[in-house]
């Protein structure tokens, strides 16, 4: 690295491939800042982790250019290296069930968005100047949900994701020339606290690999979209499914 340290803001810190994420750069020497709804927690045992969490809701978007100001008041050379929009919410119906589009109202819709797109790019264009001056990267967590229909994801969860997908590109296309590279990543099933039910049928037979990945795996593409190593790559979506997309 030729600057040190580096800065990484996440969202949607509290766990899972978030968690992976925290931990992974922090042993890689980045100072990482997180957002969650939820207040600390203290599951989390990385250092420093008490002062480096910001609590918000990404679904009241008004809120967003608060978070702004609180990270930028915590970068002390006023330049972000990573900005990781992990955030994501699939709300389920009635045990867990499936929301489609007859069951998912407007308020359904206008959560599910904001949180998953909206606060997105509202995040990125309010800390753009600070990624303008860490030569910084983007990684928005999309999934496979995006792009093929899934038997657990709702249907706005689906929608947000390929939309996600989209917005990707529109920075990709729009930060480039300011020297910031705007990447996605669509994680498939992956083992955390929130799998549904029927996922190991699913595993078994419609993943190549025939098993789940782990957030690490994850965190080590984010890492690796977050480093010079990926210097040419820009308005890319990686998909990390073992396969299930194919």
């Amino acid at each position: 690295m030729s600057e040190s340290p580096r800065y990484m803001l996440l969202t949607g810190a509290s766990r899972g491939i978030g968690h992976a994420t925290v931990k992974l750069f922090q042993e890689r020497g980045w100072t990482v800042l997180t957002v969650s709804r939820q207040p600390f927690s203290s599951d989390c045992k990385w250092p420093n982790a008490a002062a480096s969490h910001i609590q918000a809701d990404l679904a009241h978007i008004d809120a967003i250019e608060e978070v702004a100001a609180e990270a930028r008041r915590r970068l002390p050379n006023g330049k972000l290296h990573a900005l990781v929009n992990n955030a994501g919410i699939s709300p389920k119906g009635p045990e867990s069930s499936r929301l489609g589009v007859l069951g998912s109202d407007s308020h359904v819709w206008t959560t599910v968005m904001n949180v998953n797109v909206v606060s997105n790019a509202l995040l990125a264009r309010a800390l753009f100047p600070e990624l303008v001056a860490g030569q910084g990267v983007v990684v928005n967590v999309t999934s496979i949900a995006g792009v093929k229909v899934h038997p657990y994801a709702g249907t706005a969860y689906a929608a947000s994701k390929a939309a996600l997908a989209a917005l990707t590109r529109e920075m990709a296309h729009e930060f480039g020339p300011h020297g910031v590279r705007v990447n996605a990543i669509a994680p498939g099933e992956i083992d955390t606290s929130i799998l549904s039910p029927g996922t190991q049928e699913l595993v078994d037979s419609a993943i190549p690999l025939r098993r789940l990945g782990s957030p690490r795996e994850v965190a080590e593409t984010i890492y690796f979209l977050s480093t010079p190593a990926s210097s040419y790559i820009n308005g890319a979506e990686i998909h990390i499914n073992g396969g299930q997309h194919v």
